[in-house]
């Protein structure tokens, strides 16, 4: 026997015991790893080739009254969510009531309908944790809504009753107006939000469309009337495109869609006017913000874009992925070689159906704004007079081909696409078709592209920073004496 103090052991009960140490001991021992074993470097790791991504079932029909309606089900969830897209946009809104359009979307959503107060219709909505909102971006305008399918017969009935209803009271419009002008008093405390605006107004030109910004002056024009006119203009059922996607069954879904949409009369006011003209309004030229407070600098560089439709755009996504992120050329040469920025970026911008951006830039420390702007202007010239290492396109094109799967993330997002291409008048296999010419990029295409849509006699820079720290100053850069000086005083009316 095995004695130790006041307790025995049997020779069968520290059998066990040990069992038991070494059974605990091989355990620990498989979870830490085997020290000896080296980590691969990430170069020699291997992958499956991404899956091929489709198109999951859905439905696309016309309503007799013009609405064109996609439906997709998905029942994994017991939800139902959609959208309503309308022709319109604030590039539409008259050049003295710039801000109607957004303030248009919010009192249609915020001030109820005929038949629901705004009270009523928020508290039937949080009954059920269902939500129906509404917006006008630049080039369209939108009402959505989400609930559980067992109250969708309910949702979709107020849904439908905020675009064919609205109501528009006076004292949710002045709430709204009154947002917006707090919005105008601080928008010069965000110096980002300077530069970006500032940088819209210099491509587009200050009473663009796609650059102007309400005003104290905008807002005291827009009343009641003008909502209720902008609304009858541009909300109406012939150019509508609605998707729907959730769990639902399909013929019930059209029964209800018909039920609430089917008899809306196409209107006798509705208005499609033609896009606006776009063009470059400072062809070249250093623009500049004094700001006295900053102790950095934001930079835009740059000059009109471009369309998701031009042939070109694949290749010049691969452009982009060269240049811009974390592995590309200003990441790694302009912020960690060189140290002359806190972020920086540089791409080729393009919209559906108005020229979009070239827009390169960034933030650097005072003392460092000449230098960063050589630095970028540098990088994006070597995209012109040197051809890109084979690397260097594989992991463009490996990052942009990569990406491409979490653009069908969930049905959602393909139904949002869907009705986009229907809206703009793409293809419906657009998308596919840009995976394609993407894949199929050569060195030689990135170069060419860069040629010829990368215009340095066209660049606009515009800083906003510091004119006392910035070191040297600005009008060194290229010989150019001349810098103009941007006023962001926000006007009182």
């Amino acid at each position: 026997m095995f004695t130790c103090k006041n307790f025995n052991l049997k020779k069968s009960q520290l059998f066990g015991f040990g069992l038991l140490l070494t059974t605990i001991f091989f355990t620990i021992s498989g979870h830490i790893p085997a020290m000896a074993s080296t980590p691969k470097h990430y170069t020699d790791l291997t992958f499956s080739p991404l899956p091929t991504i489709k198109l999951p079932d859905y439905e696309r029909y016309q309503l007799n009254n013009g609405i064109t309606v996609y439906l997709f089900e998905d029942h994994e969830l017991p939800l139902v969510g959609g959208s309503a897209l309308f022709r319109t946009g604030d590039r539409f809104e008259p050049a003295d009531k710039v801000g109607l359009a957004s303030i248009t979307a919010e009192v249609m959503r915020d001030g109820g309908t005929r038949q629901h107060s705004a009270d009523e219709l928020n508290q039937l909505l949080e009954q059920k944790a269902a939500s129906i909102e509404a917006g006008i971006s630049t080039t369209s305008g939108s009402v959505g809504f989400s609930g559980l399918t067992e109250d969708l017969e309910m949702v979709f009935g107020l849904f439908t009753d905020v675009i064919r209803n609205p109501l528009f009271p006076q004292d949710k419009l002045d709430l709204a107006k009154t947002q917006v002008k707090g919005g105008i008093a601080r928008r010069n405390d965000d110096p980002g939000g300077i530069a970006s605006r500032e940088f819209a107004k210099l491509i587009y030109g200050a009473d663009s469309p796609y650059a102007r910004i309400p005003e104290y002056s905008s807002l005291a024009n827009i009343n009641r009337e003008s909502l209720v006119d902008f609304y009858e203009k541009y909300f109406h059922p012939e150019t509508t495109i609605l998707g729907i996607v959730g769990d639902f069954d399909r013929k019930k879904m059209k029964a209800l869609i018909e039920q609430k949409l089917g008899d809306w009369k196409p209107s006798q006011k509705a208005v499609i006017p033609p896009l606006p003209a776009v063009s470059q309004a400072n062809l070249g030229g250093i623009f500049f913000v004094d700001q006295p407070q900053l102790t950095q600098s934001y930079v835009e560089i740059g000059h009109l874009g471009g369309l998701l439709s031009d042939p070109n755009y694949p290749k010049l996504a691969v452009m982009n992925g060269v240049l811009d992120g974390f592995g590309g050329r200003l990441f790694n040469n302009v912020r960690s070689r060189q140290g002359l920025a806190y972020s920086v970026y540089g791409y080729w911008g393009a919209s559906y159906d108005f020229p979009g951006v070239f827009n390169a830039g960034g933030q650097t420390r005072s003392e460092a704004t000449v230098p960063f702007i050589k630095g970028v202007k540098t990088e994006i010239e070597r995209l012109q007079k040197e051809a890109i290492k084979p690397e260097e396109l594989a992991y463009a094109k490996e990052s942009t081909l990569n990406s491409f799967i979490f653009k069908f993330e969930d049905p959602a997002q393909t139904l949002r696409r869907l009705m986009q291409y229907e809206y703009y008048g793409y293809p419906k296999d657009f998308i596919f078709d840009y995976q394609r010419q993407v894949q199929a990029t050569t060195i030689e295409d990135v170069q060419r592209v860069a040629k010829q849509y990368l215009n340095f006699d066209n660049l606009v820079i515009l800083v906003v920073g510091n004119k006392a720290l910035i070191n040297p100053a600005l009008s060194s850069l290229y010989n150019q004496s001349k810098v103009t000086t941007i006023d962001v005083t926000i006007p009182s009316s």
